[in-house]
């Protein structure tokens, strides 16, 4: 079992609270299956919990800022489960779907959905072919693409005022600066930056958001 460092302890029992136990055996699967499955690499297996669920898991801080009353969450992306089946174990009032295109990993998923009895939905598919069809509270993505590619591929998901969280790296000022424009094109609000997980773990975790606005209503209508 990968032991929990005992000076990340205290952040991963505020983040986790009383599924701290959930998470404890995420990651043991992880360490045990995810090198031999090419879900994470050899090197990563020793640094799960910092780099990793940690890192992950502090996305249910931006979850509170952005959208405290967000009921639906979809991961894109979701690989390994960084950050879905985290977000999950941290946020179960949260209705989590995992959107991922390759077999093997939603053949992953749905594995550590039945062992840690979450409730998750594993959807098989591209964001693409959910456009139009599906819309989430908040959809989430790590280390998909650059953020003018990855919110073609996310922001038709969210549903009006629902936000995109972007987990991007020391590049996100940059790729946020190159997105304007398809951001607007696609209905965004201006993004912001935020740093989460500062003075609690060596690499806080930056995330981009994005609100999608509301379309404006005609006069007269209905909705209106």
């Amino acid at each position: 079992m990968q032991t929990l460092p005992a000076p990340l302890r205290p952040t991963a029992e505020r983040l986790f609270g009383e599924r701290l136990d959930l998470a404890e055996r995420f990651v043991s699967l992880l360490a045990e299956q995810g090198p031999e499955r090419g879900l994470i690499g050899p090197r990563e297996v020793e640094r799960l919990w910092e780099r990793h669920l940690l890192n992950c898991a502090f996305m249910a801080d931006a979850i509170d800022d952005a959208a405290p009353g967000a009921r639906t969450l979809a991961d894109v992306g979701s690989g390994a489960g960084l950050p879905g089946v985290v977000i999950a174990i941290a946020r179960p009032e949260l209705e989590v779907t995992l959107i991922e295109t390759m077999q093997r990993r939603t053949t992953w998923l749905e594995e550590v959905d039945a062992e840690l009895g979450l409730g998750l939905e594993v959807v098989r598919a591209r964001a693409e072919e959910l456009h139009g069809t599906r819309s989430f509270e908040v959809v989430t993505a790590r280390a998909v693409a650059a953020l003018d590619k990855l919110a073609r591929w996310t922001l038709p998901l969210v549903a009006e005022d629902g936000h995109l969280l972007a987990m991007k790296g020391s590049s996100a000022a940059d790729e946020v600066d190159k997105a304007q424009k398809v951001l607007t094109k696609l209905g965004g609000a201006p993004p912001t930056i935020s740093r989460y997980g500062v003075g609690e773990v060596e690499v806080p975790t930056t995330v981009v958001q994005v609100r999608r606005r509301a379309k404006a209503t005609r006069k007269g209508d209905p909705r209106g």
